[in-house]
């Protein structure tokens, strides 16, 4: 349930920050979009209920800024050194994982969590824009699911 919740998007970019932030108020939560200037980003983050960190760099939100229960969505991907792996790198997202885990509800992994979704999405709006063409109605962006 994303209604009357409170939800914190960390980054304003065109490409995530924004376009959760819309999908977020359409959802009918609570939105707060904090970006590179802000300041005191962890108060806007521990009364998030909602985090989608977006903010480009590597492990920033730690676990300690989060508020206990709250379902945390990491669109970062960053490289960073680590000797023991054989590529001399790993990947992380913007929020430090071993950390979030023990305070989050959920949290997506990096690699292999908003990434499969952003891939459907895609193949998603072309078969959009080819239904379009082909002059086919559109699909509805979501679905009303009854909770069971």
């Amino acid at each position: 349930k994303v209604a009357g919740k409170s939800a914190t998007v960390l980054g304003r970019s065109n490409l995530n920050g924004m376009p959760m932030a819309q999908m977020l108020l359409s959802m009918d939560a609570t939105v707060t979009t904090c970006h590179s200037k802000t300041e005191n980003i962890e108060q806007y983050l521990r009364n998030a209920d909602i985090v989608v960190a977006a903010i480009g760099q590597a492990e920033f939100v730690r676990g300690a800024w989060l508020k206990p229960g709250c379902v945390v969505i990491d669109v970062g991907i960053n490289s960073i050194d680590d000797d023991t792996k054989k590529a001399g790198s790993r990947l992380v997202g913007d929020v430090k994982f071993d950390e979030a885990m023990g305070v989050a509800s959920a949290i997506t992994p990096v690699p292999g969590g908003v990434g499969p979704m952003t891939i459907a999405m895609l193949l998603r709006n072309t078969l959009s824009l080819a239904r379009q063409s082909a002059g086919l109605p559109r699909l509805p962006l979501r679905r009303d699911v009854p909770v069971a």
